[in-house]
């Protein structure tokens, strides 16, 4: 299908909707959504946004930046994942007790203003790796028009430049607990040490960056063309003092670069294995 054809079968599906409730991280996905719904739907469109611990304020601040320039209703509400039962001994399902705690609320805030559709960022790039929090999305009825026009990560970036949206090029997201191994136990300190630490690498121009917790130790992920940046003994000894202030005693930076998923891979591994 070529690209303007799933874009016009997105608004088409969008349209017949009448009016949505968008779940707004403001990342490359949500935003192109949110976008395309609010041209289709104009004031009919809300977006609402989670903020936590897990959720930078960087990131919070360019949604509502978003949302202002473009004169989109826009909720901001709390949802701590830290107060969810179970999330903080990070089970390999923690993004379904994620997910689900999340999309209630959203769907809370749906019905109050009498909207009855809810809508997500998925697309078809997301269904190749292991995702628990789909089978909430499933279980709450949310919709993934994305994903249902048949658009991948490559479509969204093309159609967001073609839009001139400022995220067409934004490097990938994921909540912070995604930087902790399966069953190492999160906490709000944790938390903080990786939030500081990947702000700290951003601020040096790192683009694409991840800062991995394994107890006393950072594993650093960087995009494949960023990662020749550490052949640089200075860069190197500044990163290390800064982390060390931070709280970790060991910073590594992992070799095949930064890529999504990875803390999945064990998961891989250990299904080789046995099976």
């Amino acid at each position: 299908m070529q690209l303007q054809d799933k874009l016009n079968q997105l608004k088409a599906h969008i349209k017949k909707l009448g009016a949505l409730t968008v779940a707004y991280s403001g990342g490359v996905d949500s935003t192109f959504l949110l976008k395309v719904a609010h041209d289709v739907l104009r004031d009919r469109v809300i977006a609402v946004t989670a903020t936590s611990l897990t959720y930078p304020e960087r990131e919070l601040n360019e949604a509502k930046d978003f949302v202002r320039d473009n004169g989109i209703r826009h909720i901001v509400i709390h949802s701590e994942e830290m107060d969810i039962e179970g999330f903080s001994s990070n089970p390999v399902n923690r993004c379904y007790l994620c997910k689900k705690e999340l999309f209630s609320k959203i769907r809370e805030i749906a019905g109050q203003n009498g909207i009855s559709y809810i809508a997500e960022g998925s697309n078809m790039d997301d269904l190749g790796d292991y995702r628990p929090g789909m089978q909430a999305i499933r279980e709450l009825n949310i919709l993934s028009p994305l994903k249902d026009a048949g658009m991948t990560k490559e479509d969204i970036r093309i159609l967001s430049r073609q839009m001139k949206l400022p995220t067409w090029d934004k490097p990938a997201f994921a909540c912070l607990s995604s930087r902790f191994p399966y069953g190492e136990q999160i906490t709000r300190e944790k938390l903080a040490m990786v939030d500081q630490a990947e702000q700290y690498l951003l601020d040096l121009g790192f683009k694409q960056v991840r800062v991995r917790h394994h107890g006393e130790l950072a594993r650093i992920e960087v995009a494949e063309s960023e990662r020749e940046k550490f052949f640089n003994l200075e860069l190197m000894e500044k990163i290390d003092r800064k982390f060390r202030e931070i709280g970790f005693a060991y910073t590594a930076l992992d070799l095949k670069g930064y890529r999504t998923g990875s803390m999945n891979e064990v998961l891989d591994t250990k299904r080789d294995t046995t099976g």
